[in-house]
């Protein structure tokens, strides 16, 4: 398959865990970009039609949406790409002449807990139309909202030029997302809270000289513009209220997720799956010497082609999940099976909505 990170999507970070399974949750409201004010109509509107979103500059930020044809997705001025968590998406410069920076801003939920360690993860991709790719992100927590006047760099003696607020800042370098203008790539730190940030901004807060970078055509000239989607921030300490589960998996035999069901034409982990996945996580995490593969289906809706790729998609966002909860890589296989293995009738939406399911056989790995 021709890149397992497009199909690897951690569409749970979208979900809220709920608070009997002391399990975390995502202070960013708003975080795929899809509650909006105004559908977007002209570039550098992301300050005005994004709900719970702002920039801290006067750098004009863009806000992507499928219902508009001047700022659509997924072709757009700067390039294509499809919107994978719903149908918008935010896209801001990281590099450009003259220090030109965009920044997107988010006010979190509740301000985070001094000591606590959190996880900040977002998807980015580069587009097409990019001269310059970089090679880390900034972001910044802070306590109080930011609002500066220019267009340039948000530097330190610039934050601090305005006394009063406090500021937690990181840098989250990596080696696979410099250049891929295909594909979502995840992009994810964890740190520890200073207390009281409220606010989170992500850009590049480096001027050109200081900021890493490669040029990604000949006679580069312009910018690294990214697209951004799907931002999470949240506690990732353990919690001792959570339960270990003993249940048991009989080997060798074809288990059906009762919980992990879809909706038509997703493959989004509904937040009623996730507490079955951690299940089947903890009885992993006992047993070292397990494997796992894991088949995703659709309904008969649509070509065979397509279900294929859907089903594909709903399994990798399975095995995903899995993944991060802490089961190693090489122990996790997956498929898609399209729709051609129905459990129950299709001439109904219950019936499909059972076929959209996503099955998994344990197996005693081979020495």
């Amino acid at each position: 398959m021709r890149n397992r990170m497009k199909l690897f999507k951690i569409v749970h970070l979208l979900c809220v865990l709920s608070v009997t399974l002391a399990s975390a949750q995502n202070l960013i409201k708003n975080p795929s970009f899809e509650d909006f004010v105004s559908c977007p109509m002209k570039l550098g509107s992301f300050n005005t039609d994004v709900q719970h979103w702002s920039t801290p500059t006067e750098g004009s930020s863009d806000y992507f949406n499928g219902c508009s044809k001047v700022m659509g997705t997924p072709k757009n001025f700067n390039g294509s790409q499809p919107s994978d968590f719903g149908v918008g998406y935010a896209g801001l410069y990281l590099y450009a002449p003259n220090d030109y920076r965009e920044y997107l801003q988010a006010e979190l939920s509740q301000p985070l807990v001094k000591g606590k360690k959190y996880r900040v993860s977002f998807y980015v991709s580069l587009a097409e139309r990019s001269d310059f790719a970089i090679k880390e992100f900034g972001v910044l927590f802070s306590k109080d909202k930011m609002q500066f006047e220019g267009k340039n760099e948000l530097s330190a003696k610039k934050r601090y030029s305005k006394k009063g607020n406090s500021f937690n800042y990181m840098e989250i370098g990596y080696s696979n997302f410099y250049d891929d203008t295909n594909d979502w790539v995840l992009v994810y730190t964890q740190f520890e809270a200073r207390g009281n940030e409220r606010f989170m901004t992500i850009g590049n807060f480096k001027n050109n000289p200081r900021t890493r970078l490669f040029k990604t055509k000949r006679n580069a000239k312009q910018g690294a513009y990214y697209y951004v989607d799907m931002v999470l921030v949240e506690n990732v300490e353990k919690k001792s209220a959570v339960a270990v589960s003993k249940q048991s998996f009989e080997l060798e035999k074809t288990h059906v997720f009762s919980n992990v069901l879809f909706a038509f034409d997703k493959f989004t982990i509904k937040k009623e799956a996730q507490s079955e996945l951690k299940r089947l996580y903890n009885h992993f995490s006992k047993n070292k010497s397990l494997t796992i593969t894991i088949k995703g289906h659709t309904d008969s809706v649509g070509s065979k082609t397509y279900n294929q790729r859907l089903s594909s998609k709903r399994a990798a966002a399975v095995a995903n999940y899995l993944q991060k909860l802490g089961v190693p890589k090489d122990r996790i296989k997956w498929q898609g099976l399209g729709g051609e293995k129905p459990i129950a009738t299709n001439d109904t939406e219950n019936g499909r909505q059972k076929n959209r399911r996503v099955e998994f056989i344990i197996s005693k790995a081979s020495l």
